[in-house]
Formats: structure tokens, C-alpha cells, sequence
């Protein structure tokens, strides 16, 4: 892989229909009792079938690589890169940050290119320990790099809106792959760097 040639990254279209979408918007609004004659209210399932279409779909992007030439070998770290996803089994939204770094090996990833990532991943219906390790794998099969660690904070709306409306509640989890996963000494320094290894309950 070079930086002449990027790799060229494209979820796959399900395929989507948009106004079959807010037919079922309006069927589902309306068996729970929603009236939809108010002008307010009227164009909602339409609005409503646009906002999922744009949560559950990522921008395609080029993973720009460059090389190594300088043998950087010390941490890179990006820290609260947002993040916005919805959850699978209620099908509303957890927003947050992940922290994403990594040890470089033979090559040099652009530096937008980490937030890129996190955006392929975090559209669609999704599990925050799935989209944390599908960010490290990822990462570390297309960059080769000698280690690789995320961590998401977020908070789930299925937890602060309903349920135990456990509001301002947030769940960590974290993927630690290669030299940030074996070494001691380099998982406390991404750790500590991120920001979570410093906090402590108020």
C-alpha cells in the first residue's frame, strides 16, 4: 500500500429505499398514536426516514498511508474523535468520543484518516465492544502497525432516556492490540494519555 495508491474504503449499500422508509415511519408513528395532521408534525416521517438513512450510512474515504521514513516509533494518538451510532437493540442513538492510537511500524497513517475510520464503523445498528474492536482489527490488519489501542466513551440513550434512566451515565471499553496489549509500560502510556486512566469517580 502506498500513499500514490490509496486503499479506497466503501461500506456496501444495502440498499435503500427511502420512500418505502417513510411509508413504515408514518405506519409506525401513527400505531403509536402519533396524529400527523398538525403542520408541525406533518412532514415527520419524512424527516424522521432521512435522519436514520444518514445515521447508518458512512462516507466512503481513501486510507492515505505515507512511510515511515524518519523510524517514528513513539505513540500517535488522536483523542475525542465524536462519535454518533445507534444502538442495535433499541435503535436509538449513543454519542461519545473515542481515543485511537497507535505504534507505527513500516508506515505512517494520515492523521484524518483515524476519525475516517471511527466513522466507518460507528454507522449502523451497532454494540460499543463490537465498534471498539472492529476500529483495533481493522486498524491493525490495514496499517501493520506494532500495536494498536482504542477506547469509547459513551453514552447510551437506551440507558439515560428510558429504562433506568441512568442519565449522564457512560460506558468505556477498550481494545488493546500488538505492543499496547503485551507491554506494560506502553498500555499505561496510551492509558494515561487517552485521559481515562486519570479519572476517578466524583
Amino acid at each position: 500500500m502506498s500513499a500514490t495508491a490509496p486503499l479506497r474504503v466503501v461500506r456496501e449499500d444495502p440498499g435503500r429505499d427511502l420512500y418505502a422508509a417513510e411509508r413504515a415511519a408514518r405506519d409506525f408513528l401513527q400505531a403509536l398514536g402519533m396524529r400527523l395532521d398538525a403542520e408541525g408534525v406533518r412532514d415527520t416521517p419524512r424527516r424522521m426516514a432521512q435522519a436514520y438513512a444518514e445515521l447508518l450510512t458512512p462516507r466512503d474515504f481513501k486510507l492515505t498511508t505515507f512511510p515511515n521514513d524518519e523510524g517514528y516509533d513513539e505513540l500517535v494518538l488522536a483523542r475525542d474523535i465524536p462519535i454518533k451510532s445507534v444502538c442495535e437493540h433499541h435503535l436509538l442513538p449513543f454519542v461519545g468520543v473515542a481515543h485511537v492510537g497507535y505504534l507505527p511500524g513500516d508506515r505512517i497513517l494520515g492523521l484524518s484518516k483515524l476519525a475516517r475510520v471511527v466513522e466507518l464503523f460507528a454507522h449502523g445498528p451497532q454494540l460499543q465492544e463490537r465498534l471498539t474492536k472492529q476500529i483495533a482489527d481493522w486498524l491493525s490488519a490495514e496499517l501493520a502497525p506494532k500495536g494498536v489501542g482504542v477506547v469509547i466513551e459513551a453514552e447510551h440513550l437506551c440507558m439515560t432516556l428510558r429504562g433506568v434512566q441512568a442519565v449522564g451515565s457512560k460506558t468505556v471499553t477498550s481494545a488493546l492490540v500488538g505492543v499496547l496489549r503485551d507491554d506494560d509500560r506502553s498500555r499505561n502510556e496510551f492509558l494515561a494519555l487517552t485521559g481515562v486512566a486519570n479519572k476517578s469517580p466524583a
